[in-house]
């Protein structure tokens, strides 16, 4: 029996209060990748669909919720929360086999979904102007204003968690938004749009319209009644969608890839760090952009490291989403191909260790065996270019400096993690980390809803999560008043 998230309809559109079939009335399969089998159809909607979107966001702006205080959306965005948290059952399972990763993986991200309407709620009456001395007989203050419609074009693998980070912002500053999730992956998205509606969200303030990135991906980044773009996804689109949305002058947030390293020191915590130096590669069958693809090993401590987690990764299974295993199958068999790419590609690197896929597994789905490489040159391609799948490479280093050449020595910026007991050593790879996130003696913080995230270089720019995400969705005014 077809999917239903909520007893919703999944071929259609949110487009001001209603559900509704998209415009040219088509559809798109929604693909299981635990078994290839399809979960049910989508709606494709096209620029015609994005177009009434933006025009039921621009009524909202102009209605109840551009009239809206902080404080009354902070409340709706709380009941959000609340009502994530009473269905969290149903949202795990859909995102499970929805994105085919663990049920206990797609739990914690019913969590930080909710987490982020939390937070959010509560930030929304906490985002103050200042005021500046002037000259004698003024006064000047500045105001945070929304921007209006803000447009969001979230990827496939953490469909919950980046509608919380991008929408719950964006919303809590009063802006309306016109979502367009993945079409490999739209399910909780839909879910979550009915949950905000029953939530109290004003008819217009939220929409979602199911698609193709060609069809209603385009469409939205370059509409001309959209004034801010966030996309999270892979740097082609990235480029695409910034050249798009420029045509029309208006900011873009951008996150994109990563290569991200965790470098361990001699005199590192390995008992602390193996669980963090496996998992951080491998969760959600790699196919993260923070993923820690590249692992950075003192060359007193290499050979230690490459033993334990060799063993790690010969114990590591991948199966069915709803098994709960230690890896799901890769979102779609177009991603399994561009893997097992990468992984013909190592084939003049020394494979250490490979996991196993359950013998269970429908020959259908789109599995890849987790894989560990060692890689003396950092400038292969498994050590330089985002594989999003379950491959990890270890490289020697000499020294701290021969460490940050090396950590520093890709297009990416995301995330980087160091791991050592001497605390001048810490203060130092921190400053010299050339990343959006560093992280000492762990890799990342439980997920933080309040830390700010974003990268540099070919990762994007833009910050979301954390308060700092409330200033990227608003404008600043400054006003001057004389009175002598």
């Amino acid at each position: 029996m077809p999917i239903r998230p909520l007893g919703l309809d999944p071929e259609t559109c949110l487009i001001g209060a209603h559900w509704q079939a998209p415009a040219a009335g088509h559809s798109l399969p929604l693909i299981n990748p635990s078994d290839g089998t399809t979960l049910c159809n989508i709606a494709a909607g096209d620029a015609d669909d994005i177009d009434a979107a933006v025009a039921a966001a621009q009524a909202a702006i102009q209605g109840d919720w551009g009239r809206s205080t902080a404080a009354e959306r902070g409340r709706v965005l709380a009941r959000i929360g609340q009502l994530v948290t009473a269905h969290a059952d149903e949202m795990a399972e859909l995102e499970a086999r929805d994105v085919g990763k663990p049920l206990k993986q797609a739990r914690a991200d019913v969590t930080a979904l909710a987490r982020y309407m939390e937070f959010y709620a509560g930030a929304a009456d906490k985002l103050h102007g200042e005021t500046i001395p002037y000259l004698d007989g003024y006064t000047v203050y500045t105001l945070r204003e929304p921007h209006g419609v803000t447009g969001h074009i979230i990827p496939w693998n953490y469909p919950m968690q980046i509608i919380g980070r991008s929408v719950g912002a964006a919303l809590c500053t009063g802006n309306a938004c016109v979502l367009k999730p993945a079409e490999e992956a739209c399910l909780t998205a839909l879910a979550f749009a009915e949950l905000a509606r029953r939530a109290g969200v004003p008819a217009g303030a939220l929409n979602v319209v199911p698609g193709r990135g060609a069809e209603a991906g385009a469409a939205l980044s370059a509409h001309p009644g959209v004034q801010h773009v966030s996309f999270t996804g892979s740097v082609a689109t990235g480029r695409l969608i910034q050249a798009s949305a420029a045509r029309n002058v208006v900011p873009v947030t951008l996150e994109l890839g990563g290569k991200s390293p965790q470098v361990v020191f001699d005199d590192a915590d390995l008992e602390a760090a193996l669980p963090f130096l496996v998992n951080a590669g491998i969760q959600n069958a790699g196919q993260t952009c923070s993923a820690s693809s590249r692992i950075l090993v003192h060359e007193g401590l290499y050979s230690q490291v490459v033993d334990q987690m060799a063993e790690k990764y010969r114990a590591l299974r991948a199966g069915p989403a709803m098994d709960d295993l230690d890896v799901g199958p890769l979102v779609s068999a177009r991603q399994k191909e561009i893997v097992t790419g990468f992984l013909s590609k190592g084939a003049d690197l020394e494979m250490l260790a490979q996991g196993q896929i359950d013998p269970g597994a429908p020959e259908g789905g789109a599995y890849v065996a987790p894989t560990l490489f060692a890689c003396s040159d950092p400038a292969h391609t498994l050590a330089q270019d985002e594989v999003f799948g379950p491959v990890q490479v270890i490289i020697p280093f000499r020294d701290e400096g021969h460490a940050v050449e090396i950590a520093n020595g890709t297009d990416f910026g995301l995330v980087a993690a160091c791991w050592t007991r001497d605390g001048s050593r810490q203060l130092r790879m921190a400053k010299r980390l050339r990343a959006g996130q560093v992280f000492l003696n762990n890799y990342g913080a439980g997920g933080g809803v309040e830390l700010p995230f974003g990268g540099t270089g070919l990762s994007g720019h833009g910050r979301e999560k954390g308060f700092e995400a409330l200033y990227g969705f608003t404008t600043l005014k400054t006003v001057a008043a004389f009175h002598g």
